[in-house]
């Protein structure tokens, strides 16, 4: 799987592209709203097409233990049993090791897991987690990897890499054997780690580019470490991947770090936070998250965002979504989500065409200094 149509910053590390799949033409700098049990939560397919979503994300574990891939496979795969035509991405499973850690058992073999519904024992190994994404039928497939947890030590970090990679590379050779379900080509992401080690980290983009992956993904970060190690990892690894391969940041994240991670070189990212932070009513906007259930909002017969385009913006006011929180109505996860998950493809196509015009610099420098991520009364990035 190649990056094309590539267009690169002069003063940065930004870029953008095409990335071609069996589901469609993917622009990066992409953001992908997270469907963890074949649904983004409040959001039907139909919402995620409006608010100009590209591509999705589903969860391995999550799908496995509920409905059960039998079930998905009976339906055609996953993009016939959600509704959903256009590319999806699922994780390997390997976060939930990470994640879950108390309900499973690791050894070279894989992962014991006890199921978090109803407590029956599962397991996941590299073999299993490319035959359960054959079963889904994602477009893109990700290497079975231990998320290393933070913080950790360079002796255990070590240890879990090289799990990783050993994991990674029984991943390659069986993807390699087997065939798609679904008559469309799937591709395989490797995963690179070594938690805040330079030397690690750079160790670990090496040999999976020796692996030869499809595309290529940097985990492990977004765990709880400082911004500083987060943004000084990518940059390393930037540095090794292919420039003809796509490089997909996961778990990340907030509107300043994915600006702070394209400059960096990054092409696609996941993260919860739009829909969760949703749910919760902190709201994105170009000057910052907000509260909408502030006191504040009550009377205010404006917009969430005077820019935003949005269906939730075009047609309701602040006092309103605020009325529709405190009275627990269930439209409003909708509204909120439709206008969140907007403003972050906003965001993403407005960095796009500045890095097109190469101005993706200044339009740095102009979103730091607008963007206040202290506006919000509470919640802002919460899990």
């Amino acid at each position: 799987m190649q990056i094309q149509k590539l267009n690169s910053c002069s003063e940065t590390k930004a870029r953008a592209g095409e990335i071609t799949t069996a589901h469609g033409v993917i622009k990066t700098p992409v953001f992908m709203p997270v469907g963890t049990a074949g649904s983004v939560k409040s959001l039907s397919p139909n919402d995620l097409i409006e608010t100009g979503s590209q591509i999705i994300l589903g969860n391995t574990y999550h799908l496995l233990l509920r409905p059960g891939t039998e079930i998905i496979r009976s339906a055609g795969g996953l993009h016939r049993f959600m509704s959903w035509d256009g590319p999806i991405l699922t994780d390997s499973g390997g976060y939930q090791v990470f994640s879950l850690g108390g309900l499973n058992k690791i050894s070279e073999d894989g992962v014991v897991f006890r199921s978090k519904i109803d407590g029956s024992s599962h397991k996941l190994s590299p073999s299993i987690s490319m035959d359960i994404q054959r079963t889904l039928g994602s477009d893109i497939v990700m290497a079975f990897d231990e998320c290393t947890p933070y913080p950790a030590t360079q002796a255990a970090a070590k240890i879990s890499m090289e799990l990783t990679h050993r994991w990674e590379e029984r991943s390659l050779k069986y993807f390699r054997s087997t065939e798609p379900y679904y008559n469309h080509e799937q591709e395989l992401f490797g995963i690179v780690q070594g938690s805040v080690y330079p030397e690690l980290r750079k160790t670990s983009a090496k040999a999976l580019v020796d692996m030869g992956f499809d595309g290529y993904a940097i985990g492990g970060l977004s765990v709880g470490e400082p911004k500083d190690d987060m943004y000084g990892m990518t940059d390393i690894v930037t540095d090794i991947l292919p420039q003809d391969r796509p490089r997909y940041l996961m778990g990340v994240g907030k509107p300043e770090d994915l600006v702070a991670a394209v400059a960096l070189g990054i092409d696609m990212f996941d993260c919860v936070l739009p829909t969760r932070n949703a749910r919760h009513g902190i709201m994105f906007t170009w000057d910052g998250p907000i509260s909408a259930k502030a006191a504040r909002e009550k009377d205010v017969h404006e917009p969430l965002d005077a820019e935003c385009s949005c269906y939730t913006c075009q047609n309701f006011s602040r006092a309103y979504l605020r009325h529709l929180f405190k009275a627990n109505e269930l439209l409003v996860y909708r509204l909120a989500s439709i206008h969140n998950i907007h403003f972050y493809h906003s965001l993403m196509d407005a960095m796009r065409k500045a890095i097109l015009a190469d101005e993706f610099s200044q339009f740095q420098s102009s979103f730091q200094s607008r963007y206040n991520i202290k506006r919000a009364e509470s919640g802002v990035g919460s899990n």
